[in-house]
């Protein structure tokens, strides 16, 4: 069997356990196969039960943004990396930052290092957006408006309780621009406040953004 050749069907695709002991179904020792192609670096173990191609089999793989949906789910790609994404911050990210519904996480990988902060319900499910990375891959991502909530949320020690304290953090800590800031849908925000964690935080976030 031509394993390479029957990869590139599953390209941009994370492959799970299922997947593969079905590819390899004419194997009568399919998970010793597994291990084989790991060794050769056909396949590269990003978890337990989840695998992406690896270098030697020259298919390409999932981007990381995929790849972190499907690491730790339910999950959605937020924080300092869906920041990036959307020009919100200059500084471009190295770990992919996710926020979950269970515990906080973080996976080193041999396709990078990925984190899950908790959030809960029901705040958790506002603001997300299916994002089209290329024609097979679509990714659950915070809007902008969500990851500047999660980012104050989820960072311990952040209390905002004035108009100079979100300038700091914003402005200074995170660097980002006042047009950015401008930019955002306030009123999509405050229909968050009933179910935001950090309330008063976020409510003083709208306020001084409303004011820019």
């Amino acid at each position: 069997m031509d394993f390479k050749a029957a990869l590139i069907p599953f390209s941009e695709e994370p492959l799970t356990k299922q997947v593969l002991l079905e590819l390899l179904k004419e194997y009568k020792r399919p998970f010793d196969k597994i291990n084989e192609l790991v060794k050769q670096g056909i396949l590269l173990l990003v978890k337990n039960g989840l695998y992406i191609p690896g270098p030697a089999s020259l298919v390409r793989g999932p981007e990381p943004f995929l790849l972190a949906n499907h690491i730790w789910g339910p999950s959605y790609v937020s924080l300092e990396s869906a920041l990036f994404h959307w020009g919100m911050i200059p500084e471009r990210v190295y770990e992919v930052s996710s926020v979950t519904t269970r515990l906080s996480k973080i996976y080193t990988t041999p396709a990078g290092r990925f984190s899950y902060t908790h959030i809960p319900l029901p705040y958790y499910a506002l603001g997300i957006q299916q994002r089209k990375l290329t024609e097979k891959q679509h990714v659950l991502l915070a809007s902008p408006e969500k990851a500047i909530c999660d980012k104050i949320i989820a960072t311990s020690g952040i209390l905002l309780r004035s108009k100079k304290q979100v300038v700091d953090f914003l402005l200074e800590d995170l660097r980002i621009t006042e047009d950015r800031l401008k930019a955002l849908n306030i009123e999509e925000m405050k229909s968050w406040l009933p179910w935001v964690p950090k309330k008063s935080s976020i409510e003083m976030l709208i306020h001084t953004i409303s004011e820019l």
